[in-house]
């Protein structure tokens, strides 16, 4: 990689990865340099697990997301999921409208030209594009495998509603509509959007239990932890520095 900061992002988020990965052995003795790494066919990284020291790890997936200024990494047991966090101030070279028209679906398209302060608009294109990679990532096939036109993130209530309804609410989730296959994957995810530190929106999605109904409904159970590598390591979970938007407890 070229440029000193992107080599040192590049290393920070690779021993972010290791170290919170080793975290999670059984007896907490792995180290973190003996993880092993392979990628699917479409170049998601996956752990190849039988190579850790023989030891038993349990099935974990991970997936990970850097900015800038963030680097976030999320840890599931067996269940697929994508990560992904932007800078809320993030400023678009383009106009927001004529860009989510080339990478929106109409109904998402709708709901940001709904929106007539360009500021609270340009706040939930980025919500809503957080939410679209973590979806991506978590499938596991990568943008050019799954475009983003090609689904509908949708903010379900009980009584309906627009997005740009529902500031700062909880009292809705999200579901995913696929073109390509209707049938398939539309609510068995489950999604959580955090604020950060007042800086930053993440967004995680996560593979649910195929054998519970209802699952894409349920809030995530998450636990945010704000580390720098064998520096600090520190929970937050439950302060002010993580705000749920959506579909957390």
């Amino acid at each position: 990689m070229r440029g000193d900061q992107l080599q040192r992002r590049a290393l920070l988020a690779r021993a972010l990865v290791r170290t919170t990965i080793a975290r999670y052995h059984t007896n907490s003795q792995v180290e973190p340099r003996s993880l092993k790494f392979n990628k699917n066919i479409y170049g998601k990284p996956e752990v190849e697990w039988q190579d850790v020291d023989g030891s038993h790890i349990p099935p974990l997936h991970f997936n990970i997301s850097h900015t800038s200024s963030m680097i976030a990494c999320g840890v599931t047991v067996n269940s697929a999921i994508g990560i992904d966090v932007e800078e809320k101030q993030r400023k678009l070279k383009n106009n927001i409208l004529a860009f989510a028209r080339r990478y929106f679906s109409p109904y998402e398209v709708g709901l940001l030209t709904a929106i007539s302060d360009p500021e609270f608009q340009r706040q939930e294109f980025i919500k809503l594009w957080t939410l679209k990679e973590a979806y991506v990532k978590a499938l596991g096939r990568g943008f050019s495998a799954a475009p983003f036109k090609t689904f509908t993130i949708r903010f379900r209530t009980a009584t309906g509603g627009h997005l740009s309804e529902y500031r700062d609410s909880e009292a809705f989730d999200v579901v995913v509509d696929s073109f390509d296959d209707p049938k398939n994957l539309t609510s068995n995810w489950q999604f959580a959007l955090i604020e950060l530190a007042g800086s930053h929106y993440a967004a995680v999605c996560i593979e649910g239990d195929r054998t519970t109904e209802g699952n894409g409904t349920r809030p995530m159970k998450l636990t945010v932890r704000r580390t720098i590598p064998f520096v600090e390591d520190e929970c937050v979970s439950g302060t002010d520095a993580v705000v749920a938007i959506v579909g957390l407890t």
